[in-house]
């Protein structure tokens, strides 16, 4: 393997793209996931809010967007990418089909992980007469937080293989290097970097992830 073949430049652009790609779908992401997940966990059953009708409708749906594969997704969304952004290539025209195929997938985790607290934070902060939007926010949430940033590391990391994927319909970073270079183009040296590059990225973000865990954990 020749690294002189290598442009570090499109390395270190590429990589940058992925960055970006990542972290502003992930904003949105928890924006959108978040409230989901706090909404699926209050209607479910024996909850605060139990709603049967509204949880079926909102379980059903965030179902079908985690069931329809990613690749899928990025093609069908095209057209209403082209409509929210005016493209569907480049960093930008990632973002939307990003956001759409992890925040159903964000919400579930949320509620998996509100689903964990014991049952006695609730039924003591309702016998001390306390409102369900100040135990939502003020006790579930900060009882929650390990478990939350837990879930957004698992996120993030799904976060940067999807936007690697986007690279198939021109989305940029990564992805669309090793497609152009290293499948077009043959350039082995080229696909075996990026990979590289992914497994340190995403080692990364593990390991960040675990500290800040257990950081929040020992508070």
């Amino acid at each position: 393997m020749d690294l002189s073949l290598i442009d570090w430049g499109d390395i270190w652009q590429a990589t940058w793209e992925t960055l970006a790609m990542t972290g502003f779908s992930l904003l949105f992401t928890v924006l959108i996931g978040l409230p989901l997940g706090i909404l699926l966990f209050v209607t479910s059953k024996n909850q605060l809010l139990e709603q049967r009708g509204l949880y079926v409708v909102l379980s059903f749906v965030v179902n079908v967007l985690r069931s329809v594969p990613f690749l899928i997704l990025l093609i069908v969304m095209i057209p209403v990418t082209v409509l929210l952004i005016g493209t569907s290539l480049g960093v930008e025209g990632a973002i939307p089909p990003l956001v759409v195929g992890t925040a159903p997938f964000f919400a579930r985790l949320v509620e998996n992980v509100l689903r964990e607290i014991d049952r006695g934070v609730i039924e003591a902060c309702q016998a001390m007469g306390i409102r369900t939007h100040r135990i939502i926010f003020g006790a579930l949430l900060p009882e929650a937080l390990p478990g939350l940033i837990a879930a957004t590391t698992v996120t993030a990391i799904t976060l940067m293989s999807y936007a690697a994927m986007s690279g198939v319909i021109g989305g940029g970073g990564l992805g669309d290097l090793a497609i152009r270079f290293g499948y077009q183009r043959f350039q082995t040296e080229v696909m075996v970097i990026t990979v590289a590059v992914l497994v340190v990225l995403v080692q990364l973000l593990q390991y960040s992830g675990d500290r800040l865990v257990l950081y929040f954990t020992r508070k």
